[in-house]
């Protein structure tokens, strides 16, 4: 399958789908057994069957991007489900809870705007307004006038934000090793993170 993969993706990238297949049961494995993909392969038959080898090496490929994205958004949606569920659980905070806190507690003084917030968070601005408006009403987040702009408004996470958060980051830290890391060996981690870091970067 892999011979077909550089039809879609960058040189030298290898999609999700690989770092899935490549953790397939060896003898002595510790890691037990790996998601069984096979099921996502749409077998040729019909018209693919009496296609020239050109025709099925496209349609391979086709297959490959397909099986690739159904493994990438299939990790994504379980590991997503299962940190909601731990920091709801722990903490009382959505993912998006935990990353407007997480990216106002890097922000420099004296805050930041809510455009400049929207561009980090996956929210339309309305939602995101509301989230900041609920946190605020919770005494995690401060709202104040921008000296330079009388319609600005300028959020800043409150010392009791600040604590909340510091008792959500071990929980999203657990909840990511147990769920995206520990399954993978070290080179697969390293492949991953390359890889995503890659393709987030455009």
């Amino acid at each position: 399958m892999h011979a077909y993969v550089s039809n879609c993706y960058p040189a030298g990238w290898v999609p999700a789908v690989a770092v899935a297949e490549a953790q397939a049961p060896v003898p002595g494995d510790p890691r037990g057994d790996a998601p069984d993909l096979a099921g996502l392969a749409v077998p040729m038959t019909g018209t693919h069957a009496a296609a020239s080898p050109e025709q099925a090496a496209t349609a391979a490929g086709e297959y490959a991007c397909a099986r690739a994205w159904a493994a990438l958004t299939a990790a994504h949606t379980r590991i997503a489900g299962q940190l909601s569920n731990a920091l709801a659980r722990a903490c009382d905070l959505s993912i998006n809870d935990f990353e407007i806190l997480l990216r106002l507690d890097h922000a420099p003084a004296p805050g930041l705007r809510l455009t400049e917030l929207n561009s980090a968070i996956p929210l339309t601005q309305p939602s995101l307004s509301r989230a900041v408006a609920r946190l605020g009403q919770r005494g995690w987040l401060s709202r104040a006038g921008a000296a330079d702009d009388r319609r600005g408004v300028l959020i800043t996470i409150t010392p009791a934000g600040r604590d909340v958060l510091r008792s959500a980051v071990p929980v999203h830290a657990q909840t990511i090793r147990e769920s995206l890391l520990d399954p993978l060996t070290p080179r697969e981690q390293d492949l991953l993170a390359r890889a995503l870091s890659r393709v987030a970067g455009g």
